[in-house]
């Protein structure tokens, strides 16, 4: 008995003996994973303070470059920007493009974001606006890159010719050109959807690559200004509207035979509604003034040696004789000139009458430009929705 008590004893104070172990290494356990936390919130907390420190440091400098003189501190004061995204649009190039926003109601974009600069949820609440402003860079400018890095040779002009105007020069900045000191533009366009990273719009006057700078919701109690004035020149009505546009025979039968690819990478579901959307960008004149002050002696232009007669991607503050000469220019009755549009890489052949109404030829592959979209899974899916 007095052994079977004594066994009994000593698993008893094995058992404590292991139990008190268990313990300590829990404890011990608990005391470095505390330990380790405590290092990590101190670390994140101390990188916190640095980041914040940094940003203070950052808003004394820039408010000290402010407030010194311009003329001293040119470079300070420069605030470079980087585009948060890119616009897929329908115009395939500048010719084409409308002038202002709105006027061609079918004209589709999908704006897509830079993932790692825009995260989704940035966009959250944006698909309750009908509107929204886009701020964008006027990347296809010629001699965009002197205009920054050489003003003195970029040769900006402070007066630019204004097509309501029959080509008479106004200040720059009593115009919407986009040939400005800054090229930045500024549009509104209507918000169709929003999904991911991606925004489809409708109304654009954006060519298809524009760099996006920033979006805004468009605000009708604090962005419609009751009684505000503009210039009698700007109230000219339907100064550019054209007469009518109407279609050849041919043109149905191009048109099918170019949509059986067009319609895996087009925002629009049919050749009718694309066909639409011809119309209505047609139905304003879209060429250059030059063009339309001398529709019987257009200007040509000269690429590789061979005379191109579609010489509506002409900036409108280009003077003549960046062209051919007036003793190379071949006079052609207008009816015979045959103008180009370039719409999802389609192009367009379209003649104007003497009446200045407007006769669609007909519609085929661009050979001029490559308009390839990564991303037309996404026009797709845009197109659905839509339809």
């Amino acid at each position: 008995m007095s052994f079977n008590g004594n066994s009994k004893n000593l698993t008893l104070l094995a058992v404590a003996a292991a139990a008190i172990s268990a313990s300590s290494a829990i404890s011990l356990y608990i005391w470095r994973k505390c330990r380790e936390m405590e290092k990590s919130l101190n670390s994140t907390l101390e990188k916190c303070a640095a980041e914040r420190q940094g940003r203070i440091r950052a808003q004394q400098a820039l408010r000290k470059a402010l407030a010194q003189p311009m003329s001293d501190n040119l470079e300070l004061t420069s605030y470079p920007m980087t585009p948060i995204g890119v616009v897929q649009s329908c115009f395939s190039t500048r010719n084409g493009t409308p002038r202002q926003p709105l006027l061609v109601p079918l004209s589709r974009a999908c704006l897509v974001f830079d993932a790692a600069r825009v995260p989704p949820a940035s966009l959250e609440g944006l698909g309750q606006y009908s509107h929204c402003w886009i701020i964008y860079v006027f990347h296809l400018n010629t001699d965009l890159e002197k205009l920054w890095k050489q003003p003195s040779n970029s040769k900006f002009k402070a007066k630019v010719r204004v097509p309501r105007l029959k080509g008479e020069r106004m200040g720059v900045f009593s115009t919407r050109s986009p040939h400005r000191p800054c090229p930045i533009g500024l549009t509104v366009a209507r918000v169709e959807a929003v999904q991911g990273n991606m925004v489809l719009l409708s109304g654009v006057d954006l060519v298809d690559g524009t760099p996006v700078l920033d979006i805004k919701p468009y605000l009708p109690y604090c962005d419609i200004i009751e009684g505000a004035a503009v210039p009698e020149w700007v109230m000219v009505d339907k100064m550019l509207a054209v007469p009518s546009v109407s279609f050849s025979k041919g043109f149905f039968s191009t048109l099918d035979d170019c949509w059986g690819k067009a319609e895996k990478k087009s925002l629009y579901a049919s050749p009718d509604e694309f066909q639409s959307l011809i119309k209505q960008v047609l139905s304003w004149d879209i060429r250059s003034v030059s063009q339309r002050n001398r529709p019987h002696d257009p200007v040509v232009k000269i690429v590789n040696g061979n005379a191109l007669d579609n010489t509506s991607d002409l900036d409108d503050n280009q003077d003549e004789e960046t062209s051919v000469g007036k003793n190379d220019r071949n006079s052609i009755p207008s009816e015979c000139i045959i103008y180009h549009l370039i719409l999802e890489g389609l192009d367009v052949s379209y003649r104007i009458n003497g009446n200045d109404n407007v006769i669609v030829d007909r519609v085929k592959y661009s050979l001029d430009i490559s308009y390839v979209n990564q991303n037309h899974c996404n026009y797709l899916m845009w197109r659905d929705q839509l339809t």
